[in-house]
């Protein structure tokens, strides 16, 4: 499907399919920086920049925002190294992450998904500024992220095609990292990086790991680090600690760059 979605078709038909798709999907046409002459393909449209301003950064620094638009999934406390992947089917932190050591560091964090419909703007930002130190890549399955897929696959998100990455904060460092990890889906085995060469979605099969140690780079809060190509899933988790996140109910709608949590006190 990606390689069908990246043909680049005759000037008329490109446009049409594009508007077609559009229309079908409910994207609002405004907030693109670019105009639909300008796409050479509707995976071009899919991974599209919005116009300056369409989506607004809240808060001060120690305001978390959200990584992406889409709707809330489940999202509540870490305990016992688990959390809802739906109401009534947990999973494993340590599953997710591939890295048991790594899991037990969350334990009474956060969690919190987020969803990602066609219609959404794709690319995923950083909900604070800071480094990302650390890139995992698990190649793995790509099962719908639905509700049949949620409720029938034990563990979907730590069994499909993801990508993990490690940001830590400024002002918390390194004994505080932010987990934000891109998962894929049917259709949607494309993740694509902002930054290093990775890529997801290829033959080779085996779980690699970029550690990137005093060249980390830095990410001001709600700046981009990649896009998924179709859309799919996020999942952030936060350390215990000073972070908390503000849950939304499953289904509540919500942008890249609205307020989710805080930390260090800061309530208003």
């Amino acid at each position: 499907m990606g390689r069908v979605a990246s043909l680049a078709l005759w000037g008329p038909v490109q446009r049409a399919e594009i508007r077609l798709f559009a229309w079908l999907s409910g994207v609002d046409l405004n907030e693109a920086r670019d105009e639909i002459e300008d796409f050479s393909s509707l995976q071009r449209f899919f991974t599209r920049a919005l116009v300056p301003g369409a989506r607004p950064i809240e808060g001060g620094e120690r305001v978390l925002v959200s990584p992406c638009d889409g709707v809330w999934g489940a999202a509540g406390r870490i305990e016992g190294g688990t959390m809802l992947q739906v109401k009534g089917r947990s999973y494993r932190v340590s599953e997710l992450l591939g890295d048991d050591d790594l899991a037990e560091a969350f334990e009474a964090g956060c969690y919190a998904t987020f969803y990602l419909s066609p219609k959404d703007y794709h690319r995923f930002h950083t909900p604070a500024a800071g480094r990302i130190t650390r890139v995992d890549h698990h190649p793995g399955a790509l099962w719908p992220v639905n509700e049949i897929g949620l409720r029938g696959v034990d563990a979907l998100f730590a069994r499909n095609e993801r990508v993990c990455a490690f940001l830590e904060p400024d002002g918390l460092g390194a004994d505080a990292p932010l987990a934000l990890v891109a998962v894929g889906a049917t259709m949607v085995g494309s993740i694509r990086l902002a930054f290093g060469t990775q890529r997801t979605n290829q033959r080779a099969k085996e779980p690699s790991r970029r550690e990137y140690g005093a060249g980390a780079p830095h990410f001001e809060r709600g700046e981009e680090w990649g896009h998924f190509e179709f859309g799919s899933t996020i999942v952030l988790l936060t350390p215990p600690g000073e972070i908390e996140l503000e849950f939304g109910a499953p289904g509540d709608r919500l942008r890249m760059g609205r307020r989710i949590g805080s930390w260090g006190g800061l309530r208003d």
